[in-house]
């Protein structure tokens, strides 16, 4: 996908509907940390992450610590959306949370109905059937892509050795 929003990116879908459909992208970190975006968070250097074009005033998180946070919604295996975000605060604010818990995006990617299911008709996406916490709430934004093509077998992989920009070839 060549729009810059999308370029090289790896997006957890959270919702799929008739109505349309929403997602994250976990790989591009925006230059605010959780302290610079929350006023009532005392410290943190939570990196945020730009999660779509999408409303971007709005602040989302997924997390993986459902034992912590109550309410949220789990979208794969030992991964949440939303839940308790007076918890979430006070867990910061305590220390007792950390960037390997919780991931936050600032918008969200969105597609309007049918929408997404024409771009995958067109073979704009690669769909990974599965996510991992570990893959999910690494540190290695920069890498996640090529990982996550790698993962995928032989019949991607060698995408992931692809120039950004293949007119450089």
């Amino acid at each position: 996908m060549m729009d810059p929003n999308f370029k090289r990116s790896v997006i957890l879908l959270t919702e799929y509907a008739d109505t349309g459909a929403m997602g994250f992208i976990l790989n591009h970190q925006s230059e605010y940390l959780l302290g610079d975006v929350l006023p009532d968070i005392s410290y943190s250097e939570i990196p945020v992450y730009v999660g779509g074009p999408v409303a971007a005033n709005t602040l989302h998180f997924i997390h993986c610590v459902p034992e912590k946070i109550e309410g949220g919604i789990e979208i794969c295996d030992g991964v949440y959306w939303g839940g308790d975000f007076e918890i979430i605060k006070e867990l910061i604010n305590t220390y007792r949370l950390n960037e390997n818990e919780i991931k936050f995006f600032m918008g969200y990617s969105g597609w309007t109905p049918s929408q997404l299911d024409e771009e995958l008709q067109e073979n704009s996406w690669i769909v990974a059937e599965k996510c991992s916490a570990g893959t999910l709430f690494s540190n290695s934004e920069h890498n996640m892509w090529k990982e996550v093509v790698i993962s995928l077998g032989s019949r991607f992989a060698h995408i992931a050795n692809f120039p950004e920009n293949p007119q450089l070839n």
